[in-house]
This record gives C-alpha cells, structure tokens and sequence, in this order.
C-alpha cells in the first residue's frame, strides 16, 4: 500500500491537535481509526496492477544521433477504472523523455504513450521494468507494482558517409561500363576477340578462333566484377583511442560501411570480420542493396576491448576463412610500435595469397600541432608532431614496398578515401 501527499497534511493536522491538547485522547484515537478506515476503503476501490497489461515494441531500431520513439501500450482489463502515475524505465544512456505519465484508463479500454529516446552510445539498451502506482478515488493511497514489458532499442553506427554513397556508385557503374569493359591485358575474365598488332603479347593470340577468320585474333581481357573482399577490424586496445569525436573503431565502422555498399553495388561477395583475441562479429556471403544495413546491425554492439590484439591468430582465422584469393581490407592503427611488432610480421603470410590494403585513421589534432608555432611552447609542441608524422610517413613507405596499399586520413575524410583507393584499384583492374 502506498499513500500519497494528501494523508500526510491529515496526519499532521491531527498532530498539532494532540500537541494544543485540542481533541480528548480517546478522540485522537478515533481519528486515527476512521483515517485508517478511509485509506483500506480507498486502497480496496483502487484498480489492481495485475488488471492492467503493459507492452512495449519488443525491438526499436535508430541511428546514432537520431531520436526514436517507443510506444507502450496499457490496457486495464478490469472493471475499475485505473488512475495514477506510470513511469517507463530506460538505461540513462538511452536519454528518454517522456517517461513520467498520469494514467486515466476506464475499464476495457487502451491507452498508448510514447517515450522519445536519443541513445549516446551503438548497441542495445534493455529497458526496465514499467512501475504503476494506481491510486484509489480520494487519491490519499493505492497500490504500486513494477510489470515488466521485454523491450530494447538498438542504436545502429550513425553511417553519416551515406550521403557519398549513391556519387560513388554512379563513379563505378561509369567505370565499368566505359573503362572495365573495354581493358586489354588486364584481369582473368575473357572480354572479346580482336585482329592482332604489332605489340602484342603472341601467348593471347586465340588460334582456333584465327583458323576460322582471316586474320590473327587475339583474346581481350577484363578484371574480374564479382570478386572477394574481407574486411578485418581489429578491436583491439589501439581501436579504442580517441580521434576526432570518436574512437579509431568508430572510424573504422564507418569507412567500412560506405565500401561495403560500394562493393555490394559492384556485385563484390563481402565478408567482415571483427577481432582482437577471438571473433568479435562476423558476416560472411553478403551483398546486394541491403549489405549497408547488415553490417550496421552485425557492428553495432561491438566495442574496442582493452587487450593486445592477437595479430597471429588473426592472421589464422582469416586464412582459415579465406580459401581463394580475394583483397584483404585491414582496419588498425599505424603507430610505430604496432606496425614493428606486430603488423609487418605477419603480412608476408597475407600478401602471398591476397591483395592486402591497410586503412588507418589519423589524428586531426597532431597535424594541426605540427603547424602550431605561435609560442615557445608551441614550437616543441609542433616538433613532437612532427616526429609522430615522420614516423607513420616512413610505416606507410614501408608497407608499400612491401606490395602493401596503405589509405590513411582523417576521420572525415576517410571513408571517402577508402572508396576512391576501391574505384582506383576497380578501375586499373588491380583487384
């Protein structure tokens, strides 16, 4: 039983009654009875919590930075009507509104309400359990229980890089309709016969096809259109530095959300695997129009954990999953240490099967350091930037005699950077 504000003014005017000697002590006793008579009378003609049923939308899907509303529906199943207060509870990093409402409901009748909520963080957010207090017709007490209605919203990555989505597409029907086409020399997929010239390779020269014609045919060639691509996130310790308004993993996803679009519009087969020391998620066949959205779904509860990737077993699962030759998207960071230690060991076992591309994002604020020489603090300031520079120049230098493509940028630009260097690699037919 619960009582409101209203008996707690009635107890104490009878106590400043009893304190002035006013009411004889047999009369403060029967006014304490008829006041506990009145709130049993009042909690007895309140509506019960088991007569109302509460739902909510089991699952709500938002995008990060967008505000999504829950509906919650109460229906009052019994023969009184229900009056009171209802409170819809949510995780605080949901950011919910509305969560506070003052419940009318006469019997046999729904009511629904919305709750709006703005998540700060991808992944999913349980709600808690939806708390009734069901006051009586005086409204001095009532009954209150919790219900519980299973929901959870799911916060999506915010994919902000879409909007380049539909230009690049347009890049790369373009290219294969006038460039991809028509490349000789290049690629394993036969194109097209044409007269020989001098210059040409004698081993593409097509002798069946030049005993039926009259002049030397040789076979034209194009790159493969539906090809293999993996791309590896590591979610490792260094995934989770701060660059920009996130972290390097929250970079990462979203470059590889605009390729994974670009490579399903390319008709390319997509995996994505996410590690550190084991699978942290994983999509494996995809492609088509909706690849985007599955990707969005499959990353967004994964979160940089702090431990040391395991760079060898990656390396293991990778090629485990990997059987033909495909191009290897490699998310990680390209600090000095790291590369050293543990990406530059293990390359050499990727790039004897596949085409290995590394994409790491770099960090606004060192480059705006090393252009900083305003004061003397400053200027050593700048001088420590610039050191970090030099060093990442010579990794990607490093990378790329070792027949390594290497895309760095900043957090806003690389998305945009990655599909170009996947267009460049589409249009030269290096895939």
């Amino acid at each position: 039983m619960v009582v409101t504000g209203r008996f707690a003014l009635l107890a104490a005017a009878a106590g400043a009654l009893v304190m002035f000697g006013v009411p004889s002590f047999g009369g403060v006793l029967g006014a304490s009875a008829l006041l506990l008579v009145v709130l049993l009378i009042d909690v007895a003609l309140a509506a019960r919590p088991g007569e109302l049923t509460v739902t909510r939308e089991p699952l709500t899907v938002v995008r990060l930075g967008r505000e999504a509303e829950v509906e919650l529906a109460v229906t009052n199943t019994g023969s009184t009507t229900a009056r009171g207060l209802l409170w819809d509870a949510w995780p605080e990093s949901a950011r919910a509104e509305y969560r506070t409402r003052r419940v009318t409901l006469a019997p046999n009748t729904r009511i629904r309400f919305r709750t709006r909520l703005n998540p700060v963080y991808r992944g999913d957010r349980v709600a808690g359990p939806v708390t009734l207090r069901l006051l009586g017709p005086l409204g001095m007490a009532g009954r209150q229980a919790r219900v519980e209605a299973p929901a959870r919203v799911r916060a999506l990555p915010a994919f902000r890089s879409e909007r380049l989505l539909r230009s690049k597409v347009k890049r790369l029907h373009h290219l294969e309709g006038r460039n991809v086409a028509n490349t000789r020399g290049q690629g394993t997929e036969f194109d097209s016969f044409r007269e020989y010239v001098t210059g040409d390779d004698v081993r593409s020269i097509d002798w069946r096809a030049t005993a039926r014609a009259t002049d030397v045919l040789v076979r034209t060639w194009r790159p493969e259109r539906n090809r293999h691509m993996l791309m590896v996130l590591d979610t490792g310790r260094v995934s989770a530095g701060r660059v920009g308004d996130g972290t390097r993993l929250d970079c990462a996803i979203e470059a590889a959300l605009l390729l994974g679009g670009l490579a399903g519009a390319a008709g390319d087969t997509v995996d994505l695997l996410a590690y550190d020391r084991s699978v942290r998620a994983e999509v494996t066949g995809a492609g088509g129009a909706g690849l985007p959205m599955k990707l969005m779904h499959t990353l967004a509860g994964v979160t940089p954990r702090l431990v040391d990737t395991d760079t060898d077993g990656l390396v293991r699962t990778v090629l485990a999953r990997v059987r033909r030759r495909a191009l290897i998207v490699w998310f990680t960071s390209l600090d000095g240490p790291t590369v050293s230690e543990h990406l530059l060991p293990a390359l050499p076992t990727l790039t004897r099967r596949h085409r290995v591309l590394v994409v790491s994002v770099t960090d606004p604020d060192i480059a705006a350091a090393a252009r900083d020489r305003e004061t003397a603090d400053a200027v050593y300031t700048s001088a420590a930037a610039e050191t970090v520079l030099a060093e990442r120049a010579v990794v990607r230098e490093s990378l790329r005699r070792r027949g390594v493509a290497v895309v760095t940028a900043a957090p806003d630009q690389l998305p945009e950077a990655l599909a170009d260097e996947y267009l460049e690699l589409k249009r030269s037919g290096s895939l």
